[in-house]
């Protein structure tokens, strides 16, 4: 037989099985933003990113001495168990939703939460242990801990996809080489032009493909920059003074990406510009 729990928020109160992890506030997400049907669970680097960043900022909380060391601990431990993917059915949150990605970030703060407080030796929704935003969002905001996630997702995906397009370079050269002897006539305008080998057409490929690589190389270089720690407009408002460095430092460590603190955070917060270049040369040659 199945048992519930209550749990509140501004809008009132709502039961949810004791079976799932995630709170209140997700499933007001799940009743409000279908949208496109498509919940996070199903990037499951995304989930990754985000266990990532609320272990990081648990590290420099628990560093600057603004959470409690066994709270701190906690969570850091639960959000190993997330980035290991062992709760990604539980990441139901719609790909797109209204708020910036609050809905996303609210479930990754309640599920590791919920997981924090089941090691803890409290059951599910006792935050007054464990709190989905006072401890598990501590120094946050979704305007910081959204895009520096999607950042270091974005950053791993993209390493499957040039591991790819450099083997597709490589198998053009090696047909270069192999249809080098092969003639065919180069056309401009639609019509036939001039003789060419077959071997220079794809080894033109080849070459093209190789210059993408460089320039998405280029795009992961700005796309390893954060604003973590600006919080809501990029001030660092509610932060302990050194958490922006600090938790930048130990997002290097956890994620193994050269992350950089961009130097202007209010900047930082509202630019896109490293998602329109990355877009670019990634759909350029489709």
């Amino acid at each position: 037989m199945s048992t519930f729990r209550t749990e509140h928020d501004f809008l009132g109160e709502r039961l949810l099985s004791d079976d799932v992890y995630y709170g209140i506030q997700t499933l007001r997400a799940l009743e409000n933003f279908r949208i496109t049907g498509i919940p996070i669970r199903s990037e499951p680097l995304f989930v990754q990113a985000l266990a990532f960043v609320k272990k990081g900022a648990a590290l420099a909380n628990k560093e600057l001495g603004v959470l409690d060391p066994t709270i701190a601990d906690a969570v850091v431990a639960a959000c190993d168990r997330v980035a290991a993917g062992a709760f990604d059915d539980q990441f139901l949150t719609d790909m797109i939703q209204g708020g910036a990605g609050t809905s996303v970030n609210m479930n990754a703060n309640e599920v590791i939460a919920n997981v924090a407080l089941e090691a803890m030796g409290h059951v599910k929704g006792e935050y007054q242990y464990c709190h989905p935003n006072n401890h598990v969002n501590c120094s946050q905001s979704t305007n910081d801990a959204y895009p520096t996630a999607f950042r270091i997702a974005l950053n791993n995906k993209l390493v499957g996809y040039r591991e790819a397009l450099g083997a597709l370079a490589e198998a053009f050269a090696a047909k270069g080489a192999e249809f080098r002897n092969v003639l065919k006539m180069g056309r401009t305008q639609l019509q036939d032009a001039v003789p060419m080998s077959m071997g220079d057409e794809f080894h033109a490929f080849a070459t093209n493909l190789r210059e993408e690589l460089l320039r998405i190389d280029d795009s992961r270089r700005l796309i390893c920059e954060i604003n973590m720690g600006a919080t809501a407009i990029g001030t660092g408002v509610n932060t302990p003074p050194g958490y922006a460095g600090l938790v930048t430092q130990h997002l290097r460590a956890v994620t193994g990406l050269d992350l950089l603190l961009a130097g202007d955070l209010i900047e930082a917060t509202y630019d896109t510009g490293a998602y329109v270049q990355l877009s670019g040369c990634s759909s350029a040659r489709r």
